[in-house]
């Protein structure tokens, strides 16, 4: 078989078994089956293709068929053995592919986790990277997708993303994978254009998904890094109504600065917006007018629409605010100041939860 590049082995007792079943008609043993199997088995984990194995096969048949008298009797039992004899091969075949596949993914799972968590010693890390095309020495970024439902590895929202985004970029240097119910991908962080491109893909595929992009970060727990501020990206998006369906962590670095200290940032919002509790319909409205006025830049016609208001009536709850709370949003003096605490209540989640 040297011809069609397969080692001999791999037909041990073939032509054998097609001569005895041509000269009996006998069908294959159940040994001589499982035999068949093993061999698929061993070829496949030897990395052959099972195209040539099947050529191969069919080569060595026409090689032993059966010819001159009395051989079209032994020809139907000979094409039975070959099917019996190719089948049970492929099928072994197949299951070590399956077993082979199985590992890759675990490994790969396993991989992806220590990865994002930082379970693992970062050399060692690094050493495994390179295995799934990543050379964690250079600088990387992540971008995390969300969408109204959870992404599954496989599934064809992820089947999708990755055929878009790997027909269009080299595959060695991109990681796609899930996690947590959400759609990953790593890469080169001097590479801006693959996660642009993972974002424009992933919130095509979906109606309401939202990709959060990290910053490039260097280093084996860069991406580790690169991976928490993408997500710290999506839950400021979802607390603050953040607008786009696109956010780059590194335009929203205020917002964690805010909120790293927690008992300033809730007694501002207390010493500022706290009178507004005394409103009649209580704070929600009041700040919800607010939110609105700064969003629309402090017109307050815009505001008015957003919030389905005339502009009158807009005007009114802005002067209530202002007798409440002693500070004019209209008034540049006071609207910094107004804004900050705004921000703070919506990433506090008050006054829905108590300060």
């Amino acid at each position: 078989m040297a011809e069609h590049g397969i080692p001999g082995r791999y037909l041990d007792g073939f032509v054998p078994i097609l001569t005895e079943v041509a000269a009996t008609g006998r069908r294959l043993t159940r040994e001589e089956i499982k035999a068949r199997r093993t061999l698929g088995e061993q070829a496949a984990e030897a990395g052959l293709g099972l195209r040539a194995l099947v050529v191969a096969h069919l080569a060595a048949a026409r090689g032993a068929w059966p010819v001159g008298p009395g051989s079209a009797e032994s020809t139907p039992a000979a094409l039975a053995a070959v099917e019996q004899a190719v089948d049970a091969f492929a099928e072994g075949y197949e299951r070590a592919q399956r077993l082979t596949v199985r590992r890759e993914e675990a490994a790969r799972r396993e991989f992806i986790d220590d990865l994002l968590y930082g379970r693992s010693d970062l050399g060692r890390l690094a050493e495994r990277a390179e295995r799934f095309g990543l050379r964690l020495s250079r600088a990387h970024a992540v971008a995390v997708a969300e969408g109204p439902q959870p992404y599954v590895e496989g599934g064809p929202v992820a089947r999708r993303v990755e055929g878009e985004l790997l027909a269009r970029f080299d595959s060695h240097s991109i990681l796609l994978t899930t996690k947590s119910g959400r759609l990953l991908c790593i890469a080169p962080g001097d590479n801006d254009e693959v996660l642009d491109h993972f974002a424009r893909q992933a919130c095509a595929a979906t109606e309401g998904g939202r990709v959060a992009v990290g910053r490039p970060q260097p280093g084996p727990g860069g991406v580790v890094q690169s991976y928490e501020e993408a997500l710290a990206a999506l839950d400021m998006a979802e607390r603050l109504g953040l607008p786009g369906p696109v956010l780059h962590a590194a335009d929203l670095l205020v917002y964690p600065v805010l909120a790293r200290d927690r008992q300033a940032m809730a007694d501002l919002v207390q010493h500022t917006l706290g009178p507004l509790t005394g409103a009649r319909g209580g704070a929600g409205p009041l700040l919800e007018t607010l939110v609105a006025y700064f969003d629309a830049g402090c017109v307050a016609a815009e505001a008015a629409r957003r919030l389905s208001l005339s502009v009158r009536a807009l005007t009114y709850r802005l002067e209530r605010i202002r007798k409440l709370t002693a500070a004019d949003p209209a008034d540049p003096a006071h609207r910094y100041m107004l804004q900050t605490a705004v921000i703070g209540a919506r990433l506090l989640g008050w006054p829905g939860q108590p300060l």
